[in-house]
């Protein structure tokens, strides 16, 4: 028989649990760690995380695209000193490592940006815009969308050209699949 209208604080009728007033609940983490049965859900990443290699690999790449040039003021810096930014803020997320998401930035705008979302960082300064633009390209599709809508198009500069940078030119279809022999199959009769 229970002496109160509450419930219970030990873990049998026979009270051989903790008393009442001395008993800590158990919070269960977001892994749901105890009992309850039912497989554990694995978390869904919309990309792959990126280690340290990734990150070498892309600053490698954004180098050779562009040359250490800051993606934000349009200045050449020291290879050595610019860094790597996330345009859209990570925050923790691993679906914003991502090629599309990460530009080269002196460390003074990097510093500057911080975790600011990027339409405010570049509404500061118009110069932010144009220098988006040009070296942005590679960005998603709506953060490069967002960039034009904020550039007139007579305002948009020419885009860096690889050979200027000395980089390779892409080869043309033709380069790599040789002059066409006739009319395209595709064609309707």
């Amino acid at each position: 028989m229970r002496k109160s209208g509450g419930r219970s604080g030990g873990r049998g009728e026979g009270g051989d649990g903790p008393a009442a007033g001395g008993a800590k609940k158990r919070r269960r983490g977001r892994g749901g760690g105890g009992g309850g049965g039912g497989a554990k859900r694995q978390p869904t990443l919309t990309s792959l995380p990126t280690g340290r290699a990734a990150y070498v690999e892309t600053r490698r790449w954004l180098l050779d695209e562009h040359g250490p040039v800051c993606a934000y003021c349009d200045r050449a810096v020291a290879e050595r000193s610019i860094t790597l930014d996330h345009v859209t803020p990570r925050k923790g997320l691993t679906a914003y490592d991502r090629r599309d998401n990460l530009v080269l930035s002196c460390k003074t705008c990097n510093a500057q940006k911080a975790d600011k979302p990027i339409l405010v960082f570049l509404l500061a300064s118009r110069a932010r815009v144009i220098a988006m633009y040009k070296y942005g390209q590679h960005l998603s599709h709506q953060l490069v969308e967002m960039i034009k809508d904020l550039l007139p198009e007579h305002e948009r500069p020419a885009l860096p050209s690889r050979s200027a940078r000395g980089g390779k030119r892409r080869k043309t279809a033709r380069e790599l699949f040789g002059a066409d022999e006739g009319p395209s199959p595709y064609l309707d009769d």
